[in-house]
């Protein structure tokens, strides 16, 4: 499906020239356009990169760190705005900083994304330079001119690249940023999958040696496997979530390690337990091809004898989408909002 907000920003991507940068994230998957070989693409999505790439794109996958550019180094910014606001700030804060003066940073996005009050902050920083376009009632873009300095004080980014301690059990201090999904809470269904996994583990026919995390985030279920004396593998292709979650490692002194996939593409390994909260949330569509690759990793990377741990809200149907895969598919618990299932034997 086209990002009509990319459609506006186009014609700005294939015209650019000189040191330029195309800011992209999840909005942007499989969205297409001809390369530009004056851009170069920084994005927090590893498979983004990878997609990209293999178009012929230069790119530098990265939790959108700039610290490599200098200030007054870069001709042109091209961002379609993300969903959470501290990274759109952020974005706009660093664009000030390293744009030329006379540079431009193309920004546009969806009026139920708050792209109207995004350029309102954008244009008084930029001192009030910018050429304002619309492709719908919906859909709006701003061209601004960098006057070399910020002419207004810098937008509130929540401090983005730092990480904090965000929230604490009693088995850990959990530490996250802005721009992991979930970054500032223990995520529900996660705890909720913790609170029962002895009625996973009891399945297995001895403790496990090793375990996997698919889609680690900042490392909830992987730290809270560790109880079990095994090594654990957490992957993810979120830039801040594998940073957040090496710290975490480190910090608790976890015995693991923090791999860069796409659903454990990457991974060659089979682990006789997986747990894994899918990103089903808003971006992710409930019966597409997310569903079916995380299940679809998990029967990859499942040992013959092992188990995976699934929690997914309950109207998702995973059970339904597991029966192709796996010939045991159990429901062991659900709370109400929440349902854990147990795949094995995978086929």
């Amino acid at each position: 499906m086209t990002d009509t907000a990319f459609t506006l920003l186009k014609p700005q991507l294939d015209n650019a020239t000189g040191t330029s940068l195309w800011i992209a994230d999840e909005n942007l998957l499989n969205q297409t356009s001809r390369v530009n070989p004056a851009v170069t693409v920084i994005s927090n999505r590893f498979d983004l990169c990878q997609q990209l790439e293999n178009a012929g794109w230069t790119s530098q996958f990265s939790d959108f760190d700039f610290t490599a550019y200098a200030d007054h180094s870069v001709d042109n910014i091209i961002y379609r705005v993300s969903k959470e606001k501290p990274v759109v700030h952020h974005v706009i804060n660093q664009a000030i900083r390293i744009l030329k003066p006379g540079g431009t940073l193309s920004i546009a996005g969806l009026k139920n994304e708050g792209i109207k009050t995004y350029l309102d902050k954008a244009k008084k920083l930029f001192a009030g330079q910018m050429e304002q376009s619309k492709l719908d009632k919906n859909t709006w873009m701003g061209i601004l001119q960098s006057p070399g300095a910020a002419d207004s004080e810098l937008l509130d980014d929540q401090d983005y690249p730092q990480l904090r301690e965000v929230a604490s059990d009693e088995h850990f201090n959990y530490s996250s940023k802005p721009g992991v999904y979930g970054w500032n809470k223990i995520d529900k269904g996660s705890a909720f999958l913790i609170s029962e996994l002895a009625q996973f583990t009891e399945r297995l026919t001895a403790p496990p040696e090793t375990a996997l995390d698919l889609g680690c985030g900042y490392g909830y279920l992987a730290m809270n496997c560790a109880p079990l004396g095994c090594k654990i593998t957490a992957t993810d292709n979120n830039a801040g979530a594998l940073l957040a979650c090496e710290a975490n490692f480190r910090a608790q002194g976890i015995n693991g390690e923090v791999v860069v996939a796409d659903c454990a593409e990457e991974i060659e390994q089979r682990y006789p337990l997986i747990l894994c909260n899918p990103p089903f949330h808003q971006g992710f569509s409930v019966e597409g091809d997310m569903t079916d690759r995380f299940l679809n990793a998990a029967r990859r990377h499942l040992q013959s004898d092992g188990i995976a741990c699934f929690v997914v809200n309950l109207h998702i149907p995973l059970e339904r989408k597991a029966k192709k895969l796996f010939s045991t598919i159990e429901v062991i618990a659900d709370n109400g909002s929440f349902k854990l299932i147990l795949l094995a034997q995978p086929h």
